[in-house]
Formats: structure tokens, sequence, C-alpha cells
């Protein structure tokens, strides 16, 4: 542990805590927890950006102690009195702080990675590979980002439209299982719509809840991940989907449809299928031709050639992923996440009893998949294939 370096680094942290809005002594305690955990934690993985990586943590333990304290203070307070009747709170200062990030001097999309980088405690490449860009690429993004707003008054909060983008996204990184952020996501986004009746903001929270009815599902007891098809439906939190389901159907009647509504409609059908095989792909297909009108997203066309696959048979899944190759021929200019292509396009050659062709796929998807757990399924997938062929 470089103790030098955690001195040299306090005085910094502690005036950027300071400049936040924390008064100095709450500053100074937070710190020290910040300190306590760096040398708990960076002997065995050491951070690549320790400043951040103090930043980070002293200002989650400043978040947990006022939270803390406020409820302490509103226990306190429920011994003298009833409390009075009316909504609770819709907001708190971690909200706050993602509209703040969300200025309007920035462009969308760099307002969405300095709010990871700086609020939702993301690390450089995390944000990257959420973007489908280098990780050098999205270091300049954000450090333009500093350098923009290092003059400004945060006085001018962003829009909704950009603050929804960063919940998706943390709430994304939470879901993965490598920063476990998905329940505060969820919990800023309820407060979200308590506050702004939209039905985008509807649909982002609805979409949450699909998904994190799944989370249990999502891997094995040894880490290993779980393919939707083989999850135990009969353990996912059914109370999640149907309140999930009730948000959707409400954002839905408004007419006004966005692309949060459209991707949980399609988390509601496989939520609403008894089995996999079982699903209702066609309607499944319908909604990611939506999708598709509303984003340019490489993964959405991914995903709507699956979701091809399974409606139509698996040559048809394969003549939709070769049109998007034919229209975006080099992988370069193309904007997919190249493990995710070769996984589609693997798994789709295996229903369609290629599986040469598929085992390969999956081996080369598994050399570029961007942490262990997809690694490691990827290439239990090549390794079953194999064996499946030399019998």
């Amino acid at each position: 542990m470089d103790e030098a370096l955690l001195r040299s680094l306090t005085p910094s942290v502690l005036a950027i805590l300071v400049r936040r809005g924390v008064d100095f002594a709450a500053a100074e305690d937070a710190v020290q927890d910040a300190l306590v955990e760096a040398v708990r934690v960076w002997p065995a993985d050491p951070p690549r950006d320790p400043k951040g990586w103090l930043v980070t943590v002293a200002w989650r333990r400043f978040l947990d102690a006022t939270r803390a304290d406020a409820a302490r203070r509103r226990r306190e307070d429920l011994v003298d009195e009833e409390p009075t009747p009316g909504p609770a709170p819709a907001v708190d200062d971690t909200l706050q702080l993602y509209f703040l990030c969300a200025h309007p001097s920035l462009t969308p999309s760099s307002a969405v990675a300095l709010t990871l980088r700086a609020v939702g405690g993301l690390t450089t490449r995390q944000i990257a590979q959420a973007y489908l860009v280098p990780e050098a690429t999205m270091a300049q993004r954000i450090s333009r980002a500093k350098r923009t707003v290092s003059g400004v008054q945060f006085d001018q909060p962003g829009d909704v439209a950009t603050v929804l983008r960063v919940l998706y996204l943390v709430f994304n990184e939470g879901y993965s299982g490598d920063v476990d952020l998905a329940a505060e996501a969820i919990r800023l986004t309820r407060q979200l719509a308590a506050v702004i009746d939209h039905p985008e903001v509807a649909g982002l929270l609805a979409l949450m809840l699909l998904h994190h009815a799944r989370r249990a599902t999502r891997t094995a007891p040894d880490g290993s991940l779980v393919p939707l098809a083989e999850q135990d439906r009969g353990r996912w939190d059914t109370e999640s989907i149907a309140e999930g389901v009730e948000i959707l159907q409400a954002a839905l009647v408004r007419d006004r449809l966005g692309e949060f509504q459209a991707q949980a409609a399609i988390a509601a059908l496989h939520a609403d299928a008894p089995t996999a095989e079982e699903t209702d792909w066609v309607q499944i297909v319908e909604w990611y031709d939506e999708l598709a009108r509303l984003t340019d997203s490489p993964v959405v066309r991914l995903n709507r050639a699956v979701a091809v696959g399974e409606a139509d048979g698996p040559r048809a899944g394969l003549a939709a992923l070769a049109a998007l190759d034919d229209s975006s021929p080099s992988s370069s200019n193309r904007g997919y996440p190249i493990p995710r292509h070769d996984a589609v396009a693997a798994y789709l050659h295996e229903r369609d009893g290629d599986l040469a062709t598929a085992a390969r796929l999956y081996a080369e998807a598994a050399e570029k998949a961007p942490n262990l757990a997809e690694r490691d399924h990827l290439t239990r997938q090549a390794a079953r294939l194999n064996a499946r062929r030399s019998r």
C-alpha cells in the first residue's frame, strides 16, 4: 500500500467534496472512511485512477451517512408526533446531482459520460463499453466535459432525456453484476416518476422492474451465466413483473411511444411466457421493428435478428443478420459490439445445424468478451458443440 500516495491525494479529495457542498467536518469523515477502504482493497485490487476512486468512495460514504442521519432523525420525530399525511419526499441529493451534471453547456453524450463517472461511480472502461467506443475515446470525452463545466455555475439543470439515459446505463452496469447499482437506479427512477408525469419515465421504470425481476436467475451458484431460455421462471419476482406491466400499460395508452416503452414491452412479453417455447416471438419482432424506428442502436438490430430467427426459423435470422452486415460490411464502422455479433451468428448457425461454424464463432466471441463471466459462458458453448461433433 502506497501510504505516501494516499497522503498526497487526501487534500484534493477533501477539496472536491467541499466544492460539492459537503460540510468540512462531514467531508473529513467521508474521506477518512474512503482511506480506510483503500487500505483494505487496494493491495489486492489497485485502481487505475486512485484519486477518482477515493472521490467516488468518499462521496458514497457521505451520502450513506447523510441518509442514515436523516433516517435516524425521522425515527426520533415519530416518537413525539404522528407523521404528517401526504406523500414522502420525492427527490434527494443524488437525483439532483444527476440533473446538475446534465448541464446545458454539454452535449447529451458528454453529459451522460460525465454523470456516470462523477456520480454513478462507473469506470471509464465500463462507460466506454456501454457506448461501444474505445476506452481512450471515452477518456477524452470525459476530460473535455470536465473542462467545459469547470468554469460554469451548476444552476441550470439538464433535461429529462439525458437523465433517463444516465439512469438506464447505470442500471445496466448494476444489472451486469460488475457494479451493484441496479437497485439504486430503480430507486432514483421511482423518485423521478413521482415528480415528472412522462410516459418515457414510466417506460424506463417498467423496463427496470421487468429486468430486475429476473436477476436472481441470471447466474448459477458457481457464477456462470444462465441464458434466458434456461432460467428457472418459477424464481422470477412476480410482484415486480406485475408492477412493471401495470406501469407499462398505463404509459402505452397515452400513445407517446418512446424507446424505453418499446424495450419494456419486449421484456413484458418474455416475462409473460410460462416457458421459453411459448414466447410470442412474432410480437417481439414487431416491437423490435418499432424500436428500430425509434433508435439506430446496433444492439437493437442484432437482437431483432435473433427474434426473427426464433419467429421464422434460423435461416431467416441469418438472412436478417447478413442484411445488416451487407449494409455496413466493415466491422470498424458497423458499430456492433463484436462479441455479441459473433455470439448471435453462432447461436443461429447452431440452430440451423452448422455446428462447426457455430463452435468457431462462439470461440471467437469468447476471445473478445469484455468480462470473465461472458468469456467463460461463450467458451463453454464452443466446448459443448465441439463435444457434440466428436461423438
